[in-house]
């Protein structure tokens, strides 16, 4: 009996660890309704162009959109280290950060985020359904406590990702 516990044991540990390692662990990955809702490349009216550097900094650090708003994200690593820029609660981020800490080589495959090797692109389509405060920051280790953060404030209304008269609004 007790080498039929020992297994049992031993299956449930091995299944917790499976569930962890395919991304959405306690709640790290996925994205929360607080901060919106993956985009439609074909609902972005505009681009916003971030940089990631070496000195923990995103150019911009801080980003205006309408409520309602999708923007397409175009995420360049301009320095020699990876770097990645995740949307999130100051919460989930601080959270996801933890993880991060103790399994420093995970990979992100989620629609709020994107890991960007050096000298390489990518990008974030996101639509910004609540006005407030959406999060963003590098989760690599020793990048966050550097402070590579951000904001996007959102407010305002965009009319819907379906109207072009705010398309040439300039932020």
């Amino acid at each position: 009996m007790k080498f039929k516990f020992i297994m049992t044991a031993a299956s449930a540990a091995l299944l917790a660890s499976s569930v962890f390692a395919a991304g959405n662990h306690a709640g790290g990955h996925s994205a929360s309704e607080a901060i919106g809702k993956p985009g439609k490349a074909a609902n972005a009216k505009r681009t916003v162009s971030v940089d990631m550097l070496d000195t923990m900094r995103f150019k911009p650090d801080s980003i205006m959109v309408k409520t309602g708003e999708t923007i397409k994200f175009v995420i360049k690593n301009s320095g020699k280290v990876k770097h990645e820029m995740v949307l999130g609660t100051e919460k989930e981020l601080k959270e996801h950060y933890e993880l991060m800490k103790k399994n420093p080589e995970m990979e992100h495959d989620d629609d709020n985020q994107v890991t960007v090797q050096p000298g390489k692109t990518g990008e974030i389509i996101w639509q910004f359904t609540k006005t407030g405060k959406v999060n963003f920051a590098c989760l690599q280790l020793g990048h966050f406590d550097a402070g590579m953060k951000g904001v996007v404030m959102v407010g305002g209304k965009s009319g819907g990702d379906s109207s072009s008269k705010d398309s040439s609004h300039k932020h």
